[in-house]
């Protein structure tokens, strides 16, 4: 069984940080929000996790394996480079959505995202001992997507219809199966997922295709942490591509 530990990151009395003493450029904010996601995809990404930059000011992490002194050291170093602070909250489940709202519930009982006396809260459960299927990723990708639509369209509708495809995967992943699905550029998405098996994610594309008229294939992993299952995922993808099949489980194929 899965039992995903998510770490919701959010940047401390960001909004009226932004306009103090009077607003700032948005290149600024932007460079800003940018450079600490990629800041965190190294942090995170080193202890062997995921981290999806969502709306910025609040991201998204899979930390199985970050106990909480790594999560202090990453507060620490964030706290030196920048401007601003985080708080993280911590939580474990089978159902990563389910994680993902007690993480939520943990920084929004020590203050509000605009309340100045919050700073660097760390708190919540922490998984634990390892187990090597207790995180499953689904990597998704647009069939033929540079056929389809970067050759055929120019890049703003290529836009809207890859953010369509993905709008559909993510509302449909949510609310079906409590699992959390994030674009991650060009046509990728990557979905942190419960126990889900072949059914499942042929329904997923199913009603993708019939909501948003994008056809997507998918390979799934499973891992110890998320660096594990999605480098299976990928492999996976890659039978997707080679056989032209829809979806590959790693754990099935061997």
């Amino acid at each position: 069984m899965t039992n995903t530990q998510v770490t919701l990151v959010q940047i401390d009395n960001y909004g009226p940080w932004t306009v103090t003493p009077e607003p700032r450029r948005e290149a600024d904010l932007q460079t800003l929000q940018s450079r600490l996601y990629a800041d965190l995809s190294q942090l995170i990404g080193s202890r062997g996790g995921y981290v999806f930059f969502t709306r910025f000011d609040n991201m998204v992490a899979v930390t199985n394996g970050l106990d909480a002194a790594d999560h202090a050291l990453i507060q620490e170093s964030v706290a030196n480079r920048y401007p601003v602070t985080l708080s993280l909250g911590v939580a474990t489940g089978p159902n990563p959505a389910g994680a993902l709202a007690d993480a939520t519930g943990v920084i929004q009982a020590a203050g509000s995202a605009q309340d100045s006396d919050r700073r660097g809260v760390l708190d919540g459960e922490f998984a634990g001992d390892r187990t090597d299927d207790g995180v499953q990723i689904a990597h998704f990708d647009v069939i033929d997507a540079t056929g389809e639509y970067t050759d055929a369209l120019n890049a703003f509708d290529t836009f809207i219809e890859i953010e369509q495809g993905y709008a559909a995967l993510m509302k449909y992943m949510r609310h079906s199966h409590d699992a959390l699905s994030f674009f991650v550029g060009g046509d990728n998405i990557i979905a942190v997922c419960p126990d889900l098996e072949t059914g499942a994610y042929e329904e997923a594309i199913d009603h993708v295709e019939d909501d948003a008229g994008v056809s997507l294939q998918v390979g799934a992993g499973r891992g110890s942490n998320a660096h594990a299952a999605g480098m299976a995922a990928k492999h996976a993808l890659e039978a997707c591509r080679e056989d032209g099949s829809r979806v590959e489980l790693a754990w099935e194929r061997g």
